[in-house]
């Protein structure tokens, strides 16, 4: 059935990406976690602080109540309080991530045409899933071009390091190959 191929689909995606920001985040110290290029532009706390405060409203109670929470103050996750250790923003994360995966994890098949609302709007759930997956996509890319920025020449790769796409291939036929391997 493809509704519950779709819901099975996103969970993957969704830790794929959860995973590749964690693996960015394990190459970064606190001095680069809360790091600013400029003052326009969010540190990598800022923007993990960010997204476990869409993820807490989003998925809470999400097919009874609107996504965006009335006790969620948007503005503040772009500000640093000295209560915003690296370990209490992780924390925040892992809380969100969770509160993500119960959400789906609990959906079955003809929930995805359901209607849920987020700041009013009505989406199916389907359209929910696919515009908080593409939202969160764009944060864990910007957290890991910060990571790979500040880590310079200590970073190991996420993906297939430059020069090694033919031994990628290789390796799928059968001959081990190491992703986090250096050029």
């Amino acid at each position: 059935m493809i509704e519950q191929h779709y819901i099975d689909d996103s969970l993957i995606q969704l830790k794929k990406l959860k995973e590749q920001a964690e693996k960015a985040f394990a190459q970064m110290t606190d001095a680069d976690f809360f790091a600013a290029l400029d003052p326009e532009s969010n540190s990598v706390a800022v923007i993990v602080k960010h997204v476990a405060g869409n993820m807490r409203s989003r998925w809470t109670d999400f097919l009874t109540s609107d996504g965006e929470k009335p006790n969620r103050d948007r503005d503040s996750e772009f500000e640093m309080k000295t209560a915003d250790t690296r370990a209490a923003i992780m924390t925040a994360w892992e809380d969100g991530w969770t509160r993500l995966f119960q959400a789906v994890s609990s959906l079955a098949p003809a929930d995805l045409a359901k209607t849920v609302r987020v700041r009013g709007e009505s989406h199916t759930v389907l359209e929910a899933i696919s515009r908080q997956t593409a939202h969160y996509a764009g944060h864990i890319g910007q957290i890991v071009l910060l990571a790979k920025h500040y880590a310079g020449p200590r970073w190991n790769t996420l993906s297939i390091p430059r020069g090694k796409s033919k031994e990628f291939e290789v390796s799928k036929r059968g001959a081990p190959y190491t992703v986090n391997q250096r050029p």
